[in-house]
């Protein structure tokens, strides 16, 4: 019995509690970052409405103003908005923490690299949410958006919100960065999961569902009128430079870094 819990231990804590601890003070970490950053941009409104504004413009400019059709389209179907109202409000969490909880104990050679990616891509959205605060499309209802998580959760994030309509106890700037739209770090997030584990997983099938994940992550970001095309554009560049950074740190360290564990080409389906 003792032999048996002491390689439970060993698989579930490959380095130890210690190496436990110093990953969850990096996630308090990033949420000390967000937390100060929110209060930094807390009183820039104006800012944000008008980078959402020139956002929009450009997508115009573009012919890739979209982001109407797609909502509205999906607005037909009350399972529809439900479903991606949920997504997005869980998935940058329980997915993601599940996806690395995963990683750290069944891939723990792997881990570092993929945590490594988050820590820099999460330096690199807060400064783009101090640089360019911008507000999300569901702000703006005279372009035919609708707030479809506010729905969901009976919660207001919009603007009149921020004047008491919850009273003094509940205000939503507290708990969000209402304007933290550019990087969409939802599909950051989505990337910086879903690459690694398609890279590790040996099931064929699971493979294929993690490489629609970020699909479907941007999928939900529209629908629910919290991101524009660019800023899950943006997020991706954010994974790729952030990947880059990785890299480069894993040659500092390319026994603990490196990112070591690619499932065979020939594997197939039976694993």
């Amino acid at each position: 019995m003792v032999i048996r819990l002491n390689a439970i231990k060993a698989r579930l804590l490959p380095h130890g509690w210690l190496d436990v601890f110093r990953q969850f003070l990096l996630l308090g970490l990033a949420y000390l970052g967000y937390t100060i950053v929110r209060g930094l941009v807390e009183g820039r409104a104006s800012s944000a409405f008008q980078h959402a504004r020139d956002v929009i413009n450009l997508e115009r400019t573009l012919h890739v103003f979209v982001e109407p059709s797609i909502q509205a389209w999906a607005a037909s179907s009350h399972l529809l908005m439900t479903t991606t109202s949920w997504m997005y409000l869980n998935a940058q969490t329980s997915v993601t923490l599940g996806a690395l909880a995963y990683l750290y104990v069944v891939h723990n050679r792997s881990f570092y690299f993929v945590r490594n990616t988050f820590v820099i891509a999460m330096a690199l959205a807060l400064v783009a949410y101090y640089v360019f605060p911008t507000a999300p499309p569901r702000f703006f209802p005279e372009w035919g958006f609708i707030d479809s998580v506010s729905a969901f959760t009976r919660i207001h994030t919009s603007t009149s919100s921020l004047n008491g309509a919850l009273g003094p106890s509940l205000n939503p700037s507290k708990l969000v960065n209402l304007y933290a739209a550019v990087p969409s770090m939802h599909v950051a997030f989505s990337l910086m999961i879903a690459w690694p584990l398609v890279r590790l997983s040996r099931w064929r099938i699971v493979r294929l569902l993690w490489a629609l994940y970020p699909l479907l992550i941007t999928f939900v970001i529209i629908v629910t009128a919290n991101h524009f095309l660019i800023d899950a554009f943006l997020g991706v560049v954010t994974t790729a430079i952030s990947a880059w950074g990785a890299m480069w740190l894993a040659r500092a360290r390319p026994h603990a870094w490196r990112f070591t564990g690619i499932a065979p080409a020939h594997v197939g389906a039976s694993g």
